[in-house]
């Protein structure tokens, strides 16, 4: 391996770890949002609500018009769908094999 796929390998490693870290600093600030009036249900509701309207913000960069966003709304919607898919099936696959560390029901046993 020379060094270029070392220094790739290496910031593609950075990078992910961020991606990461930004992940469990949401979730964790959503975690702190429950409480006995607002439950996980309600809590996921006002979380992907967030994270439609940050993600529809980060894709309007760059347009000048309203109605330059408006041509490529199918296609953002189509974007942040499949991405959202597929991202929702891995942690989902995830979560149905640690289901019990997750969920704590072994220990309850």
């Amino acid at each position: 391996m020379n060094n270029d796929n070392q220094f790739d390998e290496a910031q593609f490693q950075a990078q992910m770890n961020a991606f990461f870290e930004r992940a469990d600093a949401i979730i964790n600030l959503a975690n702190s949002q429950l409480s006995p009036s607002s439950h996980a249900g309600q809590v996921a509701a006002s979380l992907n609500y967030a994270a439609a309207r940050f993600a529809i913000s980060a894709a309007s960069i760059g347009f000048v018009k309203g109605s330059d966003l408006a041509k490529e709304k199918a296609d953002i919607i189509k974007f942040y769908s499949e991405k959202y898919q597929q991202m929702l099936a891995e942690n989902l696959d995830q979560y149905i094999e640690n289901f019990d560390q997750y969920t704590k029901i072994a220990q309850q046993k």
